[in-house]
């Protein structure tokens, strides 16, 4: 039997596969760069924006400060690099928040999404046009296309009238004297509003109830509980998904949360906490996965059943692969197999493959705690 975690991830100053993974300094710093420039060229303009698309439906203006906040894999840590550019590319997902006027049916705000979006748009058209960037309208976003290998995109949400008002109360009864300053200090948190209040902005269905807060905290704890390891399988499903799908394939939210039924923590062992995942993975894509912030929601629908089975096939393959790797006695077929099926960032090196022994792969099991032993009676003497 063989340990190939080192080839997976290692704290050591080697290659390996989670190193591979990550964007460069140089990219991260380009994707941050022009993320700040989406953001300055939204608190400069969208207020003028949406005040001059108010009225020219007839409604009075209204002065407001756009809010962001980081979400997605970029918040979550698993944002991986693309594998096949084109047509893959990085995301950095980051949420525009206002508040807004509300009517009186079901608090929704008195300025239609389509408004909130062509706002939001003309407020950008400089910037895009300046850096020749691609401005993309997708159904809950606008997407803004940076590069070839990358994206932002800007979801925009609406906080109504009222609870944004008793978020400024509360904030003023903590001290805090002027609110415009008190809100600077937390550019990217609206951590006291009520998740059933935030209102995402779609350009067909108007105005959706939805909180990215409640999947990011979900995520956050599912971490917390299990390990970095955890976080580690996931970044591991998808770059296989990556490579086996340029397109589509299941999404990285169902990833997270099948694996989160089924992660079981493998000390210094990733590639038995990963084979351990992808024994039962297939089986639970099978039987569908819901929301792990809304049991109502599958997360599984949104693949045909014919997508479903694809992938419960490709993931059966990958556990095949990776259980023959681990159990092979030839270093150098091991890493032959398990290339095959991440491609070639995955560090063809036998050289860093050693021989794991049946204890070593027993240790390297989460300890259960064992039955109490009831407490015999003792007499004092």
């Amino acid at each position: 039997m063989l340990n190939l975690s080192a080839l997976f991830f290692t704290t050591l100053d080697q290659p390996h596969f989670h190193d591979e993974l990550d964007l460069t300094a140089e990219e991260k710093a380009f994707i941050s760069a022009a993320k700040t420039e989406v953001r300055n060229a939204l608190r400069r303009n969208l207020s003028e924006s949406i005040s001059l698309e108010l009225r020219k439906h007839g409604l009075p203006s209204q002065t407001i400060e756009p809010k962001f906040y980081i979400q997605g894999s970029w918040a979550y840590k698993t944002l991986n690099r693309p594998c096949q550019t084109p047509p893959q590319q990085s995301d950095l997902d980051d949420g525009v928040y206002l508040p807004m006027s509300i009517v009186k049916e079901q608090g929704r705000p008195s300025i239609a999404s389509a408004l909130f979006f062509e706002a939001a748009e003309l407020s950008l058209r400089d910037l895009a046009n300046e850096n020749n960037w691609e401005v993309i309208q997708k159904p809950t976003c606008i997407r803004i296309e940076i590069s070839d290998f990358a994206h932002i995109d800007t979801p925009l949400y609406a906080i109504p009238d009222d609870e944004f008002m008793l978020l400024k109360a509360s904030m003023e009864e903590r001290s805090h004297a002027v609110f415009d300053s008190a809100m600077s200090t937390v550019p990217d948190r609206w951590a006291a509003l009520p998740t059933d209040k935030v209102l995402l902005a779609h350009r067909t269905d108007n105005w959706l109830k939805s909180d990215p807060r409640a999947m990011n905290d979900w995520f956050v704890q599912e971490v917390e509980d299990k390990g970095k390891q955890f976080r580690r399988v996931v970044r591991y499903l998808k770059a296989f998904r990556d490579m086996q799908w340029p397109e589509r394939g299941p999404s990285s939210i169902l990833l997270m949360a099948a694996t989160a039924l089924i992660f079981e923590g493998r000390h210094a062992r990733d590639d038995l906490a990963l084979v351990d995942v992808l024994e039962k993975l297939p089986g639970v894509l099978r039987e569908g996965v819901k929301s792990p912030i809304d049991d109502a929601a599958s997360l599984t629908k949104a693949l045909s059943d014919e997508e479903l089975e694809e992938a419960a096939l490709k993931f059966e393959e990958f556990h095949k692969y990776l259980r023959s790797a681990i159990n092979c006695p030839d270093k150098d077929q091991a890493c032959v197999w398990v290339g095959h099926m991440l491609g070639d960032r995955f560090p063809n090196r036998p050289d860093l493959v050693v021989a794991a022994t049946v204890a070593s792969v027993v240790t390297s099991a989460a300890a259960e705690p064992g039955p109490l032993e009831l407490a015999k009676t003792t007499k004092a003497g």
